[in-house]
This record gives structure tokens, C-alpha cells and sequence, in this order.
């Protein structure tokens, strides 16, 4: 008898908007974030978290076995920016920036990545998105070229 296959990741995804530019209103977020669950539902990924300011989002999921970070990164950023185009949800969207940001996290550190997500909001009051992605690639020893973070 065949082993089946195991896993237990969780990734935290952060993209931002192209430029960083802040059109993400709060009043429609949640059909945005409500959209992207259903394409990590289809791809058998697990959605723990979801949310964001006006310039980015994070998404903790867990990945199922057989999807890629890549293909489903690639998958939300394409079926989200046609979601958001149909609908008019962010009439000064035009798409979301090149790349994106994912971190693993073992299951004991599951909900305090669900908490800080949770407080997004509350926590860009305090620092700017590149702050906070500069302290992520450093907390997740990711070397980075600071050009490319702008």
C-alpha cells in the first residue's frame, strides 16, 4: 500500500498594488478577499487569513501538495485583477506590482500569523508596507536588493 502525501506549511503571500498605490478601499475589500478564498478553494488550499490596507494584501493559506507558491500566486493576482476590472470594486486598480513576498510558518505559530494579519489596519498606522516587508525578508533571513522593494 502507497503512503498518501502529508504536509503541514503555511505560507504567508503579500503582494501590493502596481506602485504601491493605495486604491484598495475598505468598502469593497471583502468581496475581494471573499473572491481569492474561493480560487485558494479550488485549488485545495487551506485559507486561515486573509486581509489588507489600501496598497497590499497578506493571505496565510496552507498550500495543498500538488499547487505550486508560484501557479497559485500567479492564479489569485490574474483571477483577482479581472474580479476587480468586472466589477469596478477599485475603479483606480489598474494591477497588482510585479513579485510578491512568502514566508513559511510551522502550525504553532499558526494564530499569532492569523493575529497579525487580523491587524493590519491598526499595524500600518505604525510603519509603511516596505518597513514592514524589509522586517519580514530580515525576520525570514531573505537576502533582498533594495531597489527592487520601491
Amino acid at each position: 500500500m502507497a503512503m498518501r502525501t502529508y504536509t503541514q506549511i503555511i505560507y504567508q503571500i503579500v503582494f501590493s498594488t502596481y506602485s504601491r498605490a493605495p486604491v484598495l478601499k475598505p468598502e469593497k475589500r471583502q468581496l475581494l478577499f471573499k473572491y481569492i478564498w474561493g480560487i485558494l478553494e479550488n485549488k485545495k488550499c487551506h485559507l486561515y487569513q486573509i486581509n489588507g490596507v489600501e496598497d497590499h494584501i497578506h493571505i496565510a493559506t496552507h498550500l495543498h501538495p500538488q499547487v505550486s507558491l508560484s501557479s497559485l500566486v500567479k492564479d489569485i493576482k490574474i483571477g483577482s485583477s479581472i474580479f476587480i476590472k468586472e466589477k469596478q470594486l477599485f475603479p483606480d486598480f489598474t494591477k497588482w506590482q510585479d513579485g510578491y513576498g512568502a514566508f513559511t510558518y510551522s502550525i504553532r505559530e499558526k494564530e499569532s500569523l492569523i493575529e497579525y494579519i487580523k491587524q493590519q489596519e491598526s499595524h500600518h498606522k505604525k510603519i509603511t508596507f516596505k518597513e514592514e516587508l524589509i522586517s519580514l525578508l530580515t525576520e525570514h533571513g531573505v537576502e533582498y536588493d533594495e531597489r527592487y522593494l520601491d
